[in-house]
């Protein structure tokens, strides 16, 4: 029932995010693009050289992630993901997302598939902090698509689902696991 209540609060968050940063006085020249060089806008273009980062710019400034950071880019996402949180969210390093069939990640990007991009990508995405000490073998957790991922130890290595947390990286909003698969939610 928790969990629920998160996901749903996300999601709501999520919503009224989106249209509270679409307003009448955006325009095409301030809507953030497919690139990594993309001017930020709303929270997430917030310039902060003081403070923890969060997990948006923590991505931005990696050069393992710029695959997901156009996909939440694309997503509509990045505002979403910059706000206070707490999120933990398990992050697909580029060699991650090369290791799914040719075309897989540029038919994503297509605008007409924008449902489907954002269903993976709130696969990715837990409402709450999972710091590394608190996962264990066989748990389970709901995450923002509704879906769950599971836990499991593999040779004293965490996994989640059939991917290997390479790193954890605590954010101002959060916290970032470093992964090297994507996570593709079940079919329904």
């Amino acid at each position: 029932m928790k969990v629920q209540i998160r996901i749903w609060a996300l999601l709501l968050f999520l919503a009224v995010g989106s249209s509270a940063c679409n307003s009448n006085e955006t325009t095409a020249a301030t809507e953030p693009t497919a690139t990594t060089d993309a001017p930020l806008t709303g929270q997430s273009g917030v310039k902060d050289d003081q403070s923890q980062k969060d997990v948006v710019k923590i991505a931005v400034g990696s050069a393992d992630h710029t695959t997901l950071v156009k996909a939440l880019q694309q997503a509509d996402y990045v505002d979403a993901l910059s706000n206070a949180g707490p999120f933990t969210v398990f992050a697909p390093v580029n060699a991650a997302f090369d290791k799914l069939p040719k075309g897989t990640v540029e038919d994503l990007m297509k605008p007409e598939k924008k449902d489907a991009l954002r269903s993976i990508l709130e696969y990715h995405v837990f409402v709450g902090v999972l710091k590394p000490e608190m996962l264990q073998d066989g748990q389970t957790y709901g995450q923002a698509s509704g879906e769950n991922i599971t836990i499991h130890m593999k040779d004293g290595k965490l996994m989640v689902n059939n991917a290997h947390i390479l790193a954890s990286i605590p954010a101002s909003n959060g916290i970032i696991h470093v992964i090297d698969e994507v996570l593709l939610p079940p079919a329904k």
